[in-house]
């Protein structure tokens, strides 16, 4: 549901009919329960009604660590890069897509469990290459990557560049040539299909600053006379750079494959018609990322094998009725991955109940560790985590403490009805995007990464401090 606009931002409290909860839900049966599909592998409630995560009490992280802080599950973001690897297995690669959350130690458990890694900025590569992921694991990404990005990639020697424009041809090519290297590139299409959630949509989707138009017309979007097909007579006269496959992603937080099945039919058919025009067969088909996480109870998303087996049949039916070797697959999953590993912990300052509304319960964080709610209306699930309650469900929005009415953490949820401040609030699923659009909007400091594994915790990412703030001003 689109909120209404505002100069001042949006509108945020809807007025529910007596008796009435958000969406129709009822308050769940026990409110010390945690979904195990929500939260990462190793949290736990503990016999005294305290969360623990990694084997630490998050009483105990808080008091070492501060709040706000996202806590990072080391042994589940390891799980699910293994998850994905054996899904795809040797005949396919896998892209972490950096966008997600990147630092210096995820760079370096990406290189120890046997994945790649998509950036998709200069920042983002040079995090890569100073933790040691190796170039030709690189992929850059980007619609508008600045001459310094390409060159510093081609000079690093980066396996893939996605090119995402005619200019990006010429700019790749030219670093290429100066480096006296043959750059790998893919080309980024735009299929026509866009996927979110669970619904897609299979036409009329060429309107996007990514990518180049599949279309050859209205009727046949896969046909060979489109800008895809351009530019792909253009890169095969370029003896700088190698062809190497398409690439197309149609979407984020995917749960229905039917997106995806459409997005493959029509880039097979661009390969095919790159074969008849050219008499070469690209051996890399890349599908992108997307793939969804549950968020709430509500979410179902699917398994990583799954996913894999569904997208092999969709790319071998379609090669194969086109009379095509099966091409070489990539996806690139990054909330997939990082998303359900961390939980944002933070504690309870004040408490307003609103009679026959809700009750307003203000954080120590907000919109400038976690702007998806306020940016996107995205829903998560709340829960506290420092003890355990018997009390009668509370209908609540956690809210942060900006001055803006839009800073909204969790927009509807129920909490016990004995909550007091210096409590203990945690919001799963937070590990992607979260910290990577993170802000410091009213001067608030950037909270830190803690990664806690078998027991013990360490800081990847550190708090910023009123010395970061201030030394970036220099009067």
């Amino acid at each position: 549901m689109s909120r209404s606009a505002h100069p001042a931002g949006p509108r945020h409290a809807d007025v529910l009919p007596e008796g009435r909860y958000p969406g129709s839900t009822a308050p769940p049966a026990d409110l010390n329960s945690l979904d195990p599909q929500v939260w990462a592998q190793t949290v736990r409630r503990s016999a005294d009604g305290a969360v623990s995560v990694g084997g630490l009490d998050v009483r105990a992280l808080a008091e070492e660590f501060g709040t706000p802080a996202y806590i990072l599950d080391e042994a589940d973001f390891r799980a699910r890069c293994r998850a994905w690897r054996s899904a795809f297995g040797e005949g396919a690669d896998v892209y972490y897509a950096g966008k997600a959350f990147l630092s210096r130690a995820v760079v370096r458990w990406l290189h120890e469990e046997g994945l790649n890694l998509d950036v998709c900025s200069g920042g983002e590569l040079a995090t890569a290459l100073d933790a040691g992921m190796p170039p030709e694991r690189i992929a850059l990404h980007g619609n508008n990557k600045s001459s310094e990005e390409i060159d510093r990639a081609v000079e690093a020697g980066v396996g893939r560049i996605v090119l995402d424009s005619f200019q990006e041809i010429a700019r790749v090519a030219h670093a290429a040539r100066r480096h006296g290297r043959r750059q790998p590139v893919q080309i980024r299409v735009t299929v026509g299909v866009e996927a979110h959630t669970h619904e897609f949509i299979a036409t009329a989707h060429e309107d996007q600053k990514f990518g180049l138009a599949l279309a050859g017309s209205a009727a046949h979007p896969e046909a060979g006379g489109g800008p895809a097909a351009e530019a792909v007579r253009r890169v095969l006269q370029l003896d700088d750079l190698e062809l190497t496959g398409i690439h197309s992603h149609i979407g984020s937080q995917i749960f229905d494959m039917a997106g995806f099945e459409v997005s493959a039919r029509r880039v097979v058919g661009l390969l095919t018609a790159v074969r008849d025009e050219h008499g070469v067969e690209l051996p890399e088909i890349d599908l992108g990322g997307g793939l969804g996480i549950a968020y709430t109870a509500e979410d179902d998303p699917s398994a990583p094998h799954d996913i894999a087996k569904a997208l092999r049949d969709i790319v071998t039916r379609e090669c194969e009725a086109a009379g095509l070797a099966v091409p070489r697959l990539s996806v690139e999953p990054g909330r997939a991955i990082v998303g359900p590993t961390a939980f944002t912990l933070y504690e309870v300052g004040t408490l307003k109940e609103l009679e026959g509304l809700r009750t307003y319960v203000s954080v120590d964080g907000g919109m400038s560790d976690n702007i998806r709610t306020a940016l996107y209306d995205a829903e998560y699930s709340v829960a506290l985590v420092s003890r355990s309650s018997d009390a009668e469900p509370m209908l609540s929005r956690v809210v942060g403490k900006h001055c803006e009415s839009g800073d909204i953490v969790v927009r509807d949820a129920f909490l016990p009805a004995d909550l007091a401040p210096g409590d203990l609030l945690a919001v799963p699923a937070t590990g992607a995007y979260c910290r990577s659009m993170a802000s410091n909007y009213n001067h608030a400091l950037r909270p830190p990464v803690v990664a806690v594994k078998d027991g013990a915790a360490r800081t990847i990412v550190r708090r910023e401090t009123e010395e970061d703030l201030l030394r970036l001003d220099v009067g």
